[in-house]
């Protein structure tokens, strides 16, 4: 499978919600980092990290949570997406629409590395005790 596909494909389970299919596609030892001041900011070794600290608390945290990817640009073991992140805060009841840009790294078919850029001060916006 391309790595380009590997990749449409954990976007395929993310927007099915289906996270056990999702760790089919991640390296064991995966490199995950969250943009700096997003709501799960950080970086993440191994695919339980990213479990319990990003899918879990978005499952917990958030009513609505999607991941729509735009565009897809892949060379070698890198892919690019382009898309949008749209969300509603369960505890705030706000919503929020925010582009992003993740960078993948695959290889033999696994994700290796993920590196996410986005528009934190949107997300944040929608998070409880904040000001918009």
């Amino acid at each position: 499978m391309a790595n380009r596909d590997v990749v449409e494909q954990l976007y395929a389970h993310l927007a099915a919600g289906d996270v056990p299919q999702v760790l089919t596609v991640l390296a064991d030892d995966v490199h995950w980092t969250e943009a700096e001041g997003f709501v799960y900011g950080g970086t993440y070794t191994g695919s339980q990290a990213v479990v319990e600290n990003v899918f879990a608390r978005m499952g917990a945290e958030w009513d609505v949570f999607e991941v729509r990817s735009e565009t897809v640009l892949a060379d070698g073991d890198d892919v690019v997406v382009r898309g949008w992140y749209h969300g509603t805060h369960r505890e705030s009841g706000r919503s929020f629409r925010a582009r992003f840009v993740h960078w993948w790294t695959v290889q033999d078919g696994r994700v290796t590395a993920f590196e996410q850029l986005c528009d934190t001060a949107l997300v944040a916006a929608a998070l409880p005790g904040t000001d918009r």
